[in-house]
This record gives C-alpha cells, structure tokens and sequence, in this order.
C-alpha cells in the first residue's frame, strides 16, 4: 500500500487512497469484467427473450437501458464493501493509524475510485446498448442530467456499500448484506411498467429510490422533461448519502477502536 508522506493535509492523503484502490481495481480484472458483463447477459436476456412479450425490441429496448445502467452501478458498488472489509480485517486501517493521517480517509478513496471504475463500467455497458440498436435522443443539456443523475446514484449506494463493508464481520458478509440494493431495480420500473405488477408490489416499486432515478434518467435519454421524477431521485440520493455518511463516522470510530 503506498504510503502518505508524513504530514500529508486529508486532500492529499484522500488522493493516494484514492489512486490505491484505483490500481486495485485495474489489477482485478475479473472483477471488472464481471461487473459489465452480468449487466450486459442481463439486457441481452432481457431485449431479445422477454422484449417480444412485452412489444417490438427496439423500443424495449430504449426502456430497458436505464433499469440496465442502475444494476451495472449495483454490481459494481458492491464490491466497494468487499474492499472495505478486506481493509479493516488486514490490518491497512491499523497501518494507517500510526500514519499522521486519519484512517477514515481509506474509505474516501474506496468510494471515489468505486464512483470512477463505475462510471466507466457504465459507459461500455451504454456503448453495447448503442450497439445492439439504442438510440438515446437527449442534447447536451439531458444527457449531462442523465450522467449526473446516474453518479448521483452511484455515489449513493457506494456510500452504503462501504458502511456495511465496515459492519460486516467478513468479506463475504458484506457481499450478503447488500443483496438488497442489487435487487432494487428489479422491484422497479426497470423492465416492466409498475402497473403490470400485483397491487402490493406497485406500492413499493412506487416508492423506492430506484424508479424515480429510472424514470428521470429515461425521460433525459428521451429528451423529454424529467419532471417531479428528478427532484425525487436527488432526494433520495441525497438522503441516502447522508444517512450512510452519518452511520459511517459513527461506526468507524467503534470498529477501528483498540
């Protein structure tokens, strides 16, 4: 692990973690891999053998990509709190308590790079949907929202990846334990409008963080106005962030405690 020079400022000590966990992440190339193409099998599958049951593929299509895009960023934050637990059961958080930096900014770095390697993951898995027939009818200003959005969302559930990678007792623990992120876009409007679902299940697609950063997010690639759908999806990214950053400075401290 490379090591911040003695009397580093956060900001420079946040850069190197930073740029660990980026070297990290290009060294693990199965990680990377798996991380475009489930995502990508998941969007093939979807356009091309439930597509037709639902209307011509092109346009299914058009309406998938954005549910696609939401479970790329889900797979590739969660191997942020598989990264985070690795450190605090390795002993790097212990190294970097006798360093004159404070060790909470390993988690910086994770969440950054996490937001980066995700953010490129995305791009491809965008560049095969652009492949397969997607075409997006957005102008800068609805594509920059689009993007915006989908980091917005990203820095979300990374945030809480790396909170339950510090809770888990283990590695795999904290791959268990974000399950349930993984599976919110699929209790979404992702792949099928929310009124073909039973009643019970509307209610919570409806009101989970998952549809209104869908619908924005497919509304901009459209061209089309967002609407409420955008102030929403902030909201509950926003929201998220902070409550994950709130548990995490609390947790942190009693988890790295001798």
């Amino acid at each position: 692990m490379t090591t911040p020079a003695p009397g580093v400022s956060a900001l420079t000590a946040s850069r190197i973690l930073v740029g660990r966990s980026v070297r990290h992440s290009v060294r693990d190339i199965d990680a990377m891999i798996m991380a475009v193409m489930l995502p990508v099998m998941l969007m093939l599958m979807f356009v091309f053998v439930f597509g037709g049951a639902i209307s011509d593929t092109g346009s299914y299509l058009d309406y998938v990509v954005p549910g696609i895009v939401l479970t790329c960023a889900g797979f590739g934050a969660a191997s942020t709190g598989v990264s985070v637990s690795q450190d605090m059961t390795s002993g790097a958080i212990d190294r970097l308590r006798t360093m004159p930096v404070a060790a909470a900014t390993v988690l910086v770095g994770h969440t950054v790079a996490s937001v980066v390697r995700n953010l490129v993951a995305t791009g491809v898995v965008v560049l095969v949907a652009v492949a397969l027939g997607f075409r997006p009818h957005a102008n800068i200003v609805d594509g920059a929202g689009a993007l915006g959005l989908i980091a917005l969302y990203i820095l979300a559930i990374t945030t809480v990846f790396a909170m339950l990678g510090l809770v888990a007792g283990s590695a795999e623990a904290a791959s268990g334990y974000g399950f349930i992120i993984l599976f919110l876009p699929y209790a979404s409007s992702a792949f099928v409008p929310i009124e073909s679902m039973p009643g019970w299940l509307q209610v919570f697609a409806a009101h989970q963080p998952a549809t209104p950063v869908i619908e924005a997010t497919r509304a901009l690639l459209a061209g089309q106005a967002p609407g409420v759908d955008a102030a929403i999806a902030v909201a509950w990214c926003v929201g998220i962030i902070a409550v994950a950053a709130a548990l995490t400075a609390w947790v942190f401290p009693r988890r790295t405690a001798r």
